[in-house]
């Protein structure tokens, strides 16, 4: 199983705003980093979303469940957590 994964997210205030912004990125209408840049509330949207490599237990229960156990290069959610509302892209696992 899994110990590491890297991932990038987009962390916003309401579930309609995540679903229409996954349609977009979806239809390709823009790319996920500039969604980041463009709406993510999280700093790393700075960088594209890109959380770099992580541990399994280093992110909140709701984001590590799907960052280790769901397909890799595929947008999940949104994804409820106390923080917002997460579109997460799981990169690599390892």
């Amino acid at each position: 199983m899994a110990k590491s994964a890297t991932a990038r997210h987009i962390l916003l205030n309401t579930e309609k705003l995540a679903k229409k912004i996954k349609k977009e990125i979806i239809q390709n209408d823009i790319t996920f980093e500039k969604a980041a840049k463009k709406f993510s509330k999280c700093s790393s949207g700075k960088r594209g979303g890109h959380l770099g490599t992580f541990s399994k237990g280093d992110m909140v229960k709701e984001f590590d469940e799907i960052v280790f156990t769901k397909e890799l290069l595929r947008i999940h959610g949104p994804v409820k957590t106390q923080f917002g509302f997460h579109l997460i892209e799981i990169t690599s696992r390892y």
